[in-house]
């Protein structure tokens, strides 16, 4: 029997919001971004390469239900699965035109293995339209935002291009709440001119969002990117794996337990990562690691977060 888990991860999460066992399904919608296509900025964020963590079979010029279909098809047979989400994973998938959005939303929807949505998108990418098209769709399905924090701090934003600041974050998760929409967010924690105490004051900070799930990742350079080329004409450092685990323990500690989680490590492919080389062989061993950890120190998440103990 597999031990319990000291945190409340998202596999659970899942279960508890679909009555079910629910896997997501990644697709390719064929959006890009307003950083990258000149609208809020040029050249997209400084670490990002959209195919370090874009699965191999998604191919956008295929449909959206031909991905569906193998993505499926291959749930199916590694994990027994019956319920599925169509996460649109790549780019930022609430930037379009309605009826584009509507056309590929639909197509999604309309697959029979589908139940519901998860959008990965920017909170600079959540016009009033938007989300109310997406609380329409909520009444019949499950749907949910996962918007890119990456740092709650406005230096960093400036500084990895992501062309909005920190309240744009706080007014997207505001005017998600209470339209029936579910919500998730990433978050990237290891930029060298952040602090420790700053990575883990951020737990605190993104505990005041109406956020039901978090995707926690480690800095990683990857190649193709800004970020790798100031990487290679001079290093900076990364935290390494034991680093890792214990700062992963010690944010989970100041996190609420109502936060689920669903990433406690990055995963970019080994021909593309330039640093740190722990990154995508090691994120088994980063839970496993992080249990052990936990349950060495007799701790659980929320321990330190005053919010877990009203």
């Amino acid at each position: 029997m597999k031990p319990e888990k000291p945190y409340y991860d998202y596999f659970s999460y899942l279960r508890r919001e679909m009555g079910a066992v629910t896997y997501k399904v990644s697709v390719d919608g064929g959006f890009t971004c307003p950083n990258i296509d000149g609208t809020v900025a040029l050249g997209g964020c400084t670490y990002c390469n959209n195919r370090s963590f874009i699965p191999k079979y998604l191919n956008r010029r295929t449909s959206i239900r031909e991905q569906i279909d193998h993505g499926v098809a291959s749930q199916r047979e590694r994990y027994g699965a019956k319920r599925f989400l169509a996460y649109f994973q790549a780019y930022s998938n609430t930037y379009d035109t309605m009826d584009r959005l509507k056309e590929r939303y639909s197509e999604a929807l309309n697959h029979p293995s589908i139940a519901g949505l998860v959008l990965g998108t920017r909170a600079d990418c959540l016009p009033e339209p938007v989300i109310d098209l997406l609380a329409s769709i909520a009444r019949d399905h499950y749907v949910a935002v996962e918007i890119g924090i990456e740092s709650v701090y406005d230096k960093t934003l400036a500084r990895i291009n992501r062309g909005h600041d920190y309240a744009a974050i706080r007014d997207a998760f505001d005017r998600l709440s209470g339209r029936g929409i579910h919500t998730g967010a990433h978050l990237i924690l290891g930029f060298p001119w952040e602090t420790r105490d700053e990575w883990l004051d951020t737990a605190g900070i993104v505990s005041d969002l109406p956020l039901e799930y978090l995707k926690v990742h480690h800095l990683q350079v990857v190649r193709g990117t800004a970020l790798a080329k100031a990487y290679e004409s001079d290093p900076f450092p990364l935290p390494g794996f034991d680093e890792w685990v214990d700062l992963i323990c010690d944010f989970l500690e100041r996190l609420p337990r109502g936060i689920a989680v669903a990433r406690l490590s990055g995963s970019a492919p080994p021909h593309m990562l330039i640093a740190p080389k722990w990154g995508r062989k090691k994120h088994p061993e980063v839970i496993s690691r992080v249990m052990e950890e936990m349950d060495r120190r007799g701790t659980v998440q929320g321990a330190r977060n005053p919010s877990s103990h009203s």
